[in-house]
């Protein structure tokens, strides 16, 4: 359901860095949301020098950026708080000060969006959902959680 892409300068993070960044970046949106761990990714995309740009300059490399997109439906309030949990979080794990993570948090409409094949819940009916899945997809979500 949500998708972060975490965008740095290419070399900036490390594979344990990247590896603490999706631990609390999943953590902090299971906390804040109640939504499931299998279903929040984490992508990593590293920006070359030259590509990436603000207010006509090429960023410095210790700025992380990260671009969440979740399902709509969630108080104003708990995206403020994940939000705030994540530039904490992030930052933290990237070794960075915190006013050099940028956090966007888009929503998207549950209706219009799929994973493991199936349409998406509105937020707060995950275990009804869950219930009428097909076994197998259930299955593979679990996996996929444990790391499979």
């Amino acid at each position: 359901m949500p998708t972060y892409t975490v965008h740095a300068a290419s070399g900036r993070l490390d594979a344990t860095q990247k590896q603490r960044i999706a631990e609390v970046i999943t953590r902090a949106h299971n906390e804040v949301t109640g939504a499931q761990t299998f279903f929040a990714q984490v992508i990593f995309l590293d920006m070359p020098q030259g590509d990436w740009y603000v207010a006509g300059h090429a960023v410095k490399a210790d700025q992380v950026y990260v671009h969440g997109q979740i399902r709509g439906g969630r108080t104003k309030e708990m995206k403020t708080a994940l939000i705030d949990r994540l530039l904490g979080d992030v930052s933290q794990a990237a070794g960075i000060r915190r006013n050099q993570c940028w956090v966007y948090i888009i929503d998207l409409v549950p209706s219009f969006t799929a994973e493991y094949g199936n349409i998406l819940p509105e937020p707060g009916t995950e275990s009804q959902w869950l219930a009428n899945l097909k076994p197998e997809d259930r299955e593979l979500m679990e996996a996929t959680a444990r790391g499979a």
